[in-house]
């Protein structure tokens, strides 16, 4: 039995991706893409350009999302027309559980099968069976599908609810972005100080590995513990001042530690400066 046939809607960096991991991998491949010249290498390669969306939609059973937003998603759900019904879609693309769980009712509204994704690498990882990917829907669809969709990462099915996989994705998103910005006020700092990039570097490296703090405080957050047997969050708050006075003594924008300065004091008034740094999980949890 051949390879199952895809169909392959956005060809940004991440789609482009995609459409060679699945050429390389021999699976005959439709491709829609809003510029149409960003098909022009998969076809090159081998890859069919659909006409417009319907088409794509019509040519294969299964059909992979690769948007920027679910705006962009229900605009091509828009156009896909009656080709929408017996299709399972794949959305790869980035938005909130609640706009996943809209979009997995719009599609079974009009007789197609919705699985969220949450693709856990960048580019240069799809095809390496080490990167993964999030999943979640119809667990039968899922299945009925996995071994294709193994060939742009491995996968990691989250059970049925069409929002989980979306909410695991901004988890993770949550703390990729706020390490990596941090690490960008690190550099500006430095540089102001006349440090480069590199000579950073390993203290970056070994600053963002918080796995030991992460794999400590985790058991004390379930019990609902926030002792202040080994940090104090007064201590912390003196910690993070000194951080907000050196970048503002440096003339670069404070705008990130200002924000952490706000948050550490904002539990200082709550009446958790002798509790530990995790007492601020109870502040956090409310919106200011």
């Amino acid at each position: 039995m051949g390879k199952q046939a895809v169909t392959l809607i956005g060809l940004g960096p991440m789609g482009q991706a995609m459409g060679r991991a699945f050429l390389a991998q021999g699976h005959p491949l439709t491709v829609w893409n809003r510029s149409p010249g960003r098909a022009d290498e998969l076809v090159a390669a081998g890859a069919v350009r659909a006409p417009d969306v319907e088409a794509a939609f019509a040519a294969n059973e299964l059909v992979v999302l690769s948007l920027t937003d679910y705006e962009a998603v229900h605009a091509v759900l828009g156009q896909a027309g009656a080709a929408l019904a017996g299709r399972v879609v794949v959305n790869l693309s980035s938005d909130t559980p609640e706009r996943a769980r809209e979009a997995a009712a719009r599609v079974a509204e009009r007789g197609g099968t919705h699985l969220t994704g949450g693709v856990r690498t960048p580019p240069s990882g799809v095809g390496d069976p080490a990167s993964a990917t999030f999943y979640s829907g119809p667990r039968d669809a899922f299945e009925r599908h996995r071994s294709t969709l193994e060939v742009l990462t491995g996968t990691d099915f989250r059970g049925e609810d069409p929002g989980r996989a979306a909410l695991l994705y901004q988890l993770q998103m949550t703390v990729f972005w706020t390490t990596m910005l941090s690490w960008l006020q690190a550099v500006a700092l430095a540089d102001a100080h006349g440090l480069t990039a590199e000579e950073v570097l390993p203290l970056a490296k070994e600053t963002a590995d918080i796995g030991q703090f992460v794999d400590f405080y985790t058991p004390r957050i379930h019990r609902g513990e926030h002792p202040g047997d080994v940090d104090r969050l007064a201590m912390g708050v003196a910690s993070v001042e000194h951080v907000l006075h050196t970048v503002r003594d440096a003339g670069v924008d404070t705008t990130l530690p200002a924000a952490v300065h706000r948050v550490f004091a904002r539990g200082l008034a709550a009446g958790h400066g002798a509790d530990g740094f995790t007492s601020l999980l109870e502040v956090i949890r409310k919106a200011a």
